[in-house]
């Protein structure tokens, strides 16, 4: 059984709201100007053609339900950020389990403002349901997120943004791009240090 999620996007202070469910889309509002609908719309329909072929992430605005008080709660500084730039952020949800088994339930959360998301769009942060709270697995990712059929450790992969995958290792999910050590960089950063502090000097102004 896939676990779709669907995806909505919304541009704060720009009045536009782009929804997309299996089969068909609606927006509500006004943009402003094309270009931040055709953006907006473009980014809902990879979402919704599943890049990586696993099953999407649906977030939705779920206002006054119990999964969105536990956003609110579980994104307290951020809804306080967003209140200090005198916005009211648009709160996107979604749930579906992660383990292979059916079980361990996540909530997706996504906090949309102006001054929150930057030139890579909203991001998203992930929760895996324990006992009587919700534990953060998944710390601020861009892009459409989808759930896998591989798995690590008993859960299912992630792919964000169609390419970017995480796997679950020691009670979290890592990311599997990892950064190459340009060869000699340390041994010359290590050398330099070495130099600035013979000669009584920070490398930091």
């Amino acid at each position: 059984m896939n676990h779709r999620v669907v995806l909505c996007q919304a541009l704060t202070g720009f009045m536009f709201l782009f929804c997309v469910n299996p089969g068909h889309a609606t927006t509500t509002g006004h943009a402003k100007t094309h270009a931040h609908t055709s953006k907006r719309t473009h980014h809902a329909a990879a979402a919704a053609r599943s890049p990586a072929g696993g099953a999407p992430v649906v977030l939705t605005s779920q206002p006054g339900t119990s999964l969105d008080k536990e956003a609110r709660r579980l994104n307290a500084e951020d809804m306080a950020a967003a209140a200090r730039h005198k916005e009211r952020p648009l709160v996107l949800i979604g749930s579906a389990p992660l383990s292979t088994n059916g079980g361990g339930m996540a909530l997706f959360v996504q906090v949309q403002s102006a001054s929150l998301c930057g030139s890579a769009g909203c991001s998203t942060d992930v929760y895996l349901k324990r006992g009587n709270d919700w534990d953060k697995i998944l710390d601020s990712v861009s892009g459409p997120i989808e759930l896998m059929s591989t798995s690590h450790g008993g859960m299912k992969d992630i792919v964000v943004d169609g390419t970017d995958r995480w796997v679950w290792k020691n009670n979290t999910y890592v990311d599997t791009i990892v950064a190459q050590d340009v060869p000699g960089l340390k041994d010359s950063i290590e050398q330099h240090q070495a130099q600035m502090r013979k000669h009584g000097k920070s490398s930091f102004r």
